[in-house]
């Protein structure tokens, strides 16, 4: 009986891992494949950026939750420390005695085997499997089998089938591009930007199918509206018209529930919603958005600050707090009295543009018989106070 691992940092795991594994099980047909994390790569160290082991496990684990074939094993990770693949054999030996072990690995493994802890030990006691990575090394590949089957009496099957290029490294370089959402299993990558691992930032093509499902149909072209409102005013007064677009795609992101689902959301992340928010929906949504945002889609404190003020505006807003307020209130889809202005405002003086559209959110309130949130108020003042220092 045979016993395959294919082992590695998986950091993070992707197709190629998938394409790689699936080849050695179907040339070598084992009873048993494990694909298995290790826990502290003795080789190389561990990108910046990079999540711990146990959450690189779940990430392997998602990415081969298809392969019925294959079981996503914790044994390197359980066992701690180095994850020197001898002792793993070792500790495969007792667990399945009598089993050929076979080690699954990328043609770069092979070229650099020799250098491997206990390497001959493996040779003798292991079978290999080799995945060829790139084109045109197959003749390489031959030479290096033949020469360690000649001095060390391997036993080496270099499985040959078109490569998958494709590199953890590369993978980590598009996640932080805002790019991969084509490249990662689909599961694999909205975990990873809800982790933000990697320094990971989300494709915001892919962001915006991921919060259509939560929007009314008549709300997306306001949504979209927003966006791209922000971006423009970002770019005119120096803020990041990534994050500000970020921010633009999730600020409605709850807005179509009703206030029992509001409460369960609140329940739910802890919230306690004060009186104004209480007794009006339009303001609950700010408040539990951001917490989705930020549980979902792993949204920093600008851009959670940014979706959480976008109704009620506060002393002291941040820049992007700034942008998303105006971007909300004066977006193209939106028209009423006074907005042309505001829209001038917005790209000349935004603070003024803050006291206006403030002054026009409150005098509207009024006139509907409503009491303002104290932090419209206060914002409006603090604006106003600095206006005249």
């Amino acid at each position: 009986m045979m016993l395959a691992v294919y082992g590695g940092s998986f950091n993070p795991p992707h197709p190629a891992h998938v394409r790689a594994a699936a080849l050695a099980h179907e040339a070598l047909r084992p009873e048993k494949f494990l694909v298995m994390p290790a826990s502290v790569p003795p080789h190389k160290a561990m990108a910046e950026g990079s999540p711990d082991a146990r959450e690189r496990l779940e990430l392997t684990r998602l990415a081969f939750q298809d392969c019925e074939w294959a079981e996503v094993s914790a044994l390197e990770l359980e066992r701690g420390g180095n994850s020197y693949t001898s002792d793993t054999v070792r500790e495969l030996m007792g667990l399945y005695p009598g089993w050929e072990l076979a080690l699954v690995m990328g043609s770069d493994m092979l070229l650099s085997f020799e250098q491997w802890h206990e390497a001959e030990w493996l040779l003798k006691n292991c079978r290999l499997a080799v995945v060829s990575r790139v084109e045109g090394e197959a003749a390489e590949l031959h030479a290096a089998a033949e020469r360690l089957c000649s001095r060390y009496g391997a036993r080496i099957d270099i499985l040959g089938a078109a490569p998958m290029p494709m590199s953890s490294s590369e993978t980590r370089g598009l996640l932080r591009s805002r790019r991969g959402d084509d490249v990662l299993d689909g599961e694999v990558y909205a975990r990873i930007i809800r982790k933000r691992d990697y320094g990971a930032r989300p494709s915001l093509p892919w962001l915006r199918e991921q919060v259509r499902p939560w929007l009314k149909a008549s709300r997306v072209e306001h949504v979209l509206g927003c966006e791209s409102e922000a971006v423009k005013l970002a770019a005119r007064w120096g803020e990041d018209p990534d994050e500000a677009a970020e921010a633009g795609i999730l600020h409605d992101i709850t807005k179509k529930l009703s206030m029992p689902e509001q409460l369960l959301l609140a329940e739910k992340y802890g919230i306690v919603f004060d009186k104004f928010e209480r007794r009006n929906l339009k303001l609950t949504h700010a408040v539990t958005g951001a917490a989705v945002a930020r549980d979902l889609f792993g949204v920093d404190e600008r851009v959670y600050g940014a979706i959480r003020w976008h109704t009620t505006a506060r002393p002291g807003m941040t820049l992007l707090e700034k942008i998303i307020y105006m971007a909300d209130y004066i977006e193209p889809t939106r028209d009423f009295p006074g907005v042309d202005e505001l829209r001038r405002a917005a790209y000349e003086d935004l603070d003024a543009a803050m006291i206006l559209g403030l002054e026009m959110s409150l005098e509207e309130l009024r006139e509907k018989g409503m009491e303002p949130h104290t932090a419209s108020v206060n914002a409006l003042l603090s604006l106003r106070k600095e206006e005249t220092r």
